[in-house]
């Protein structure tokens, strides 16, 4: 049939090459088989829920069939990958999602794709949501007795010993000037205005060993609400040790709040090492024979920052996130102590009412402010009254109703803002949102706006996740290319929940837990968020105590950054003193995202307490739903 076209099977697809081989006069067609495209299945590493959605993705260059497969080796489900969601790397030019929402039988199954691609999965588990993910509200909290710091320690897979026990009699210094195209270059010497105090204790933030009040009461309203909601007397400890840490840093006789103990940047113009500067086990400080002026006197000595020197108007942001970690307390001490409850609620209000809410200006949240460049606080004075009056209820303190009016004023300030964002270290809005929408539910004479209001600007931001999801073909709402990835990932899986428990509106659990599933292991990498949990986790976190602690010994529970911009990964300096370790990931980076799990990047790898306690929240919420 001259010039019709030739027809292609399927079959004939999958051939590599067919060629002509003559054998006793006959032409005998020789077929080979192609290789199949290699591909990368990538599922949630912890598992999902029995009757959630359930979606894992394909990194390929061709489509396929794929079978999920039970411990037995018993197909339960069969599959077509569809259409490609979008084009990942040059190695990986298509994503497929794959649905597996009709597996819902309790088990551990595998994911085995065949045709044109050939790839399998890693096991994963299907079961109730509590099993499989309040046990890691144990997990995160494990990462915080792994931070800390002072006489109260636990030694822990890191073998942690007591450190900083200078900050038991500690100076307190003026506040230090910074100049230099990042912020962060010290201009003058540090000038010393008064102390010794006692700051000993605490959390240390991150990788390093200093202590911000900001970061340390985010993370306590996070824990606390955990806590509230229900009681774990190990959580509690925790709970406790960070707000007698707090405790500390609020001088209520003074009404000065300190801001920041230690500094990491150091000065070679003015002779003195920071935090940063040095690679070394806490406890190696404590040791130090130094005077002032030696280059590791801060490293020993470490100096103290007033967030509002000589107990002048506080910056709002602080005033409320520490209010609302002392509340919480308040909450949770209610019938258990009663006098401490008091206490905390005390706290509370008085730091509350030192908020300075005119020509507010510049926040305060580290030194420098380039670290954590915050901008929002509205968010933080809504969560601090809204936490106020839910303590004043369980105490029957009867200015429970003026602090549910001013949550309510606050509240109404944050959502008629243009500039507004979703649950993370730098916006408290969804956390106070949900919990004043139900103290709102039955009307309060006065209050600037009601329920409908609030569950309106949930709903916002759980839209402009979706919006962003829908770009994305690992359908998270975050940017690969940005900072807090995993941070922010988890806030929308937690805001969901907030936003259903509410509401009882499910209309966004299957956005909320591709959020989560991104995080533990539904990502190009492959690579789950929180260390230890998963089949592959980071084994090279850019944390000094668990590097020097040596590869064998996990941060367990402590959750990093995660994909970062790969611009931000450019002439990263390795660490003075510090054991080499890496990973690899490159064939899953782009051009313009990378992660790295090596010791050296900490734009990828370097966990906080403010991501792991916003994991610990998500994981709270989705055990219990």
């Amino acid at each position: 049939m001259s010039g019709a076209p030739m027809m292609v099977s399927s079959w004939s697809r999958a051939v590599a090459a067919v060629s002509a081989l003559v054998l006793g006069g006959l032409t005998v067609p020789v077929v080979s088989a192609a290789a199949a495209v290699p591909g990368e299945v990538r599922v949630d590493q912890v598992g999902y829920g029995l009757t959630e959605t359930k979606y894992a993705y394909l990194l390929s260059s061709a489509p396929g069939s794929f079978s999920v497969v039970d411990e037995r080796g018993r197909t339960v489900h069969r599959g077509r990958t569809g259409q490609s969601l979008g084009a990942w790397n040059a190695k990986y030019p298509a994503v497929y999602q794959l649905d597996l929402s009709k597996v819902w039988l309790p088990g551990k199954y595998r994911i085995e794709v065949s045709g044109e691609t050939k790839a399998t999965s890693p096991t994963f588990r299907v079961d109730t949501k509590d099993r499989l993910f309040t046990p890691l509200v144990r997990a995160t909290n494990e990462f915080f007795q792994a931070q800390r710091d002072g006489d109260d320690i636990i030694p822990g897979r890191l073998d942690r010993k007591p450190s900083h026990l200078a900050d038991k009699q500690a100076t307190v210094y003026d506040w230090p000037v910074f100049v230099g195209e990042g912020g962060d270059e010290i201009a003058e010497p540090l000038k010393p205005i008064g102390g010794p105090i006692d700051v000993e204790g605490g959390w240390v933030d991150a990788g390093d060993f200093v202590k911000f009040t900001s970061n340390t009461a985010y993370s306590l309203a996070e824990l606390g609400y955990v806590l509230r909601e229900g009681y774990d007397p190990v959580l509690a400890k925790e709970v406790k040790l960070g707000l007698d840490w707090l405790d500390k840093m609020w001088d209520s006789r003074n009404k000065t709040l300190y801001a920041q103990v230690g500094i990491g940047t150091g000065s070679d113009k003015f002779g003195f090492l920071g935090d940063h500067d040095v690679w070394r086990n806490p406890h190696d400080d404590d040791p130090l024979d130094v005077k002032p002026g030696d280059p590791k006197y801060f490293v020993k000595h470490r100096p103290v920052f007033p967030a509002n020197p000589g107990g002048s108007a506080l910056s709002p942001n602080l005033a409320g996130r520490v209010a609302a970690a002392f509340a919480l307390g308040a909450q949770v001490e209610a019938k258990r102590n009663p006098v401490l409850a008091r206490k905390y609620l005390a706290e509370a209000a008085s730091v509350f009412a030192q908020a300075k809410t005119k020509d507010v200006g510049e926040l305060v949240t580290a030194f420098p402010h380039a670290y954590y460049p915050e901008s929002s606080w509205r968010d933080d004075m809504e969560l601090g009254a809204t936490q106020l009056a839910l303590a004043g209820k369980a105490l029957r303190d009867p200015r429970a109703i003026e602090w549910t009016r001013q949550a309510a004023h606050w509240a109404k300030a944050y959502i008629d803002l243009e500039e507004k964002s979703t649950l993370n270290l730098y916006d408290t809005s969804a956390l106070a949102h949900a919990e004043l929408a139900k103290l709102l539910r039955h009307g309060v004479p006065g209050a600037a706006l009601g329920p409908k209001e609030l569950i309106g600007d949930l709903r916002r931001q759980l839209d402009e996740g979706v919006a962003g999801a829908a770009k994305s073909p690992f359908r998270t709402a975050v940017s690969v290319k940005d900072f807090d990835a995993a941070s922010k990932s988890f806030g929308f899986a937690a805001t969901e929940r907030l936003y259903a428990d509410v509401t009882g509106d499910r209309r966004y659990a299957a956005f909320g837990s591709q959020q989560r599933n991104f995080t533990l292991g539904a990502n190009a990498w492959g690579v789950s968020l929180v260390v230890g949990v998963g089949t592959t986790s980071p084994k090279c976190p850019h944390h000094q105590a668990a590097n020097l602690a040596g590869e064998q010994k996990v941060l367990y529970g402590a959750v990093v950054n995660g994909p970062n911009g790969a611009e931000h990964f450019a002439d990263l300096p390795f660490p003075a003193g510090a054991k080499e370790c890496t990973k690899p990931f490159d064939a899953f980076d782009t051009t313009e995202s990378r992660y790295t799990d090596d010791l050296a990047s900490w734009p990828s790898n370097e966990p906080a307490i403010d991501f792991t306690s916003t994991a610990m929240l998500a994981f709270a919420l989705t055990g219990r739903s």
